[in-house]
């Protein structure tokens, strides 16, 4: 008889959500370039019951947090982790856009490389389509 294997960290936080009852978790990703069709996309998943978690910060715009070079770059390094982190939490993801930059691609291929489901607003720009 062999003894159970231990949950790993993403098994646990599976069974978690399950026990909690939490709706799906969609993570939406794409350029800040769309920041508004992202707060859109909010709206919809949210009526559709579905949690979301976006980018918060649109480093393109003027801001007083990123004005230093030096500080908007350590900025942006903490912000992609915190991003990576909302791919692991969520159950699927949203790709927002017509277009598809490194960053963003590199966002797909983490969330497809966790197993997650991957949408598009705009199909046609799935880099693996």
């Amino acid at each position: 008889m062999s003894l159970p294997q231990p949950r790993t960290p993403e098994e646990e936080l599976a069974h978690a959500k399950r026990r909690l009852s939490l709706p799906s978790i969609v993570a939406i990703c794409g350029s800040t370039r769309f920041m508004a069709e992202m707060t859109e996309a909010d709206l919809r998943e949210t009526k559709a019951g579905r949690i979301v978690v976006k980018p918060g910060c649109d480093m393109k715009s003027p801001h007083e947090f990123w004005s230093d070079p030096a500080e908007a770059e350590a900025l942006k390094v903490r912000l992609d982790e915190l991003h990576r982190a909302k791919i692991r939490l969520a159950d699927e993801v949203l790709v927002v856009g017509d277009y598809i930059g490194d960053s963003t691609r590199a966002e797909i291929a983490y969330a497809r490389s966790l197993g997650r489901p991957v949408r598009f607003t705009h199909p046609e720009v799935d880099p693996d389509a």
